[in-house]
């Protein structure tokens, strides 16, 4: 099989959200696709309105190959009680995004932001047998493919949370401040620890805040 003219970029979204899943999204890119997400400014989702995400996620996924790995709270909690380790549990996930694409069309270059030890993610790709160029970069989304992967991933993330809220009956807002703190008390109250488990990422310090206080 023939290498895709192009590049990957990758990116993750949810990562400092207390409740919620992990969502790590790649997207393949050619230059002649560059200029059409450029056409629809595509860029940083950080930068964006959610309602505006919603838009562009279908565009890009028209456009161009993708894949979206979405680690659920409870998988996550599973999952960060065997690593142990934030950056290590983000490249498992972003090896395992960029696994899924390269099954779809081989490419030789990757970009995502920088977040640790590329030699995790590479690792990790590694034992499946791949070989692929990566660059870790200092503000990723800079590069049309990262910033592609970030509204594609944070897309997912919005809709699964928004789905949690609606399946416990409970707000679950997003980031980690004091209404989050809030709400999660507020669950635990209704719903005890094991529902807490089931929403929220436990080993951040606001699982000591409200377990403290409950």
């Amino acid at each position: 099989m023939t290498t895709a003219v192009g590049w990957i970029g990758i990116d993750e979204s949810g990562k400092g959200d207390y409740f919620g899943p992990l969502v790590i999204a790649a997207v393949h890119v050619t230059p002649g696709l560059a200029e059409d997400l450029r056409a629809l400014h595509v860029r940083d989702s950080k930068k964006i309105a959610d309602s505006v995400i919603r838009k562009l996620e279908v565009d890009i996924k028209t456009l161009c190959r993708h894949s979206v790995i979405a680690i659920g709270p409870e998988r996550y909690n599973e999952l960060y009680g065997k690593i142990r380790n934030l950056n290590r549990l983000l490249a498992w996930g972003h090896a395992k995004a960029l696994e899924t694409l390269l099954e779809q069309v081989p490419c030789e270059r990757a970009i995502a932001d920088q977040f640790g030890d590329e030699s995790l993610i590479l690792n990790a790709l590694q034992e499946k047998g791949r070989q692929i160029t990566l660059e870790q970069r200092h503000k990723g989304e800079d590069d049309i493919a990262v910033a592609a992967a970030s509204i594609v991933a944070r897309a997912e993330f919005v809709r699964r949370l928004e789905r949690l809220a609606a399946q416990w009956g409970m707000p679950l807002p997003k980031g980690a401040s004091q209404a989050v703190e809030d709400a999660a008390k507020a669950l635990v109250r209704k719903h005890g620890q094991e529902g807490l488990a089931k929403v929220a990422k436990l080993h951040f310090k606001t699982t000591k805040a409200v377990l403290g206080e409950s």
